[in-house]
């Protein structure tokens, strides 16, 4: 009881970081940016200090996919364009912390979301297809089908495509970061955000799920269970 307590703090904590901090990032311009910063990097560092193990990697390595994943996504390749033209500081531990997010929403769903979030997604995909609006979105939602299918945490890749989506849609309305109506490189025609933009979502968090196994098959069996990776099957 008293785990479910505190995963429903740590929760609600992480949604009233999300919302508000891209509130403050937007309205204080670049102040705000900082204290966002602030706010959310000691959020993730308290949490990181107090996990073990496991956790303590998963959360590790999802910040430092996810710098990497930014650095590309936005400055090299161009998808996004952030509010200052920059990678905000806030946004690689903030995808920690929705993969934190993630994983307690998923220990509470049964498996068949694994299959009801692909499902359902799929007519929106067609259709932003079949009419042009978001070719990239079709690409995207097939990224997300293979981390489904092949990949060894379905329910958390559904959960976090919901998620993702919802933060997206939250965060471009919101003017903190922009995408681009034509894909570069690919001249794919994309919406803003794109439909399946929690397609990159999934294949950080399969690259955190991934990681962890490694770690696991490298060290000796611990009696304390993982409850990241756990979470997320």
């Amino acid at each position: 009881m008293a785990h479910d307590k505190n995963a429903s703090v740590r929760a609600t904590l992480i949604c009233a970081v999300i919302l508000l901090g891209l509130i403050i990032d937007q309205r204080l311009e670049f102040w705000g940016q900082t204290l966002t910063n602030l706010a959310v990097w000691t959020l993730f560092l308290h949490w990181l200090r107090q996990a073990k193990g496991e956790d303590r990697v998963a959360l590790t390595a999802c910040v430092v996919y996810a710098t990497l994943g930014e650095i590309f996504l936005s400055l090299i390749w161009g998808l996004y364009e952030y509010r200052l033209a920059n990678v905000p500081l806030f946004v690689p531990p903030g995808h920690a912390l929705l993969f934190m997010l993630g994983t307690i929403a998923a220990s509470r769903l049964r498996d068949w979301i694994g299959w009801l979030v692909p499902l359902a997604a799929a007519p929106f995909a067609a259709f932003m297809l079949l009419t042009g609006a978001d070719t990239f979105g079709a690409l995207l939602y097939l990224m997300f089908l293979l981390c489904v299918v092949f990949g060894r945490a379905r329910k958390l890749y559904a959960v976090m495509f919901v998620l993702a989506l919802a933060m997206e849609t939250y965060g471009t309305a919101m003017g903190n970061w922009t995408w681009e109506t034509t894909v570069p490189w690919l001249g794919l025609a994309t919406v803003n955000p794109p439909i399946a933009a929690g397609a990159f979502y999934c294949v950080l968090d399969m690259l955190v799920v991934a990681t962890v196994r490694a770690f696991r098959s490298g060290t000796p069996s611990s009696h304390s269970r993982p409850a990241l990776p756990a979470a997320a099957r």
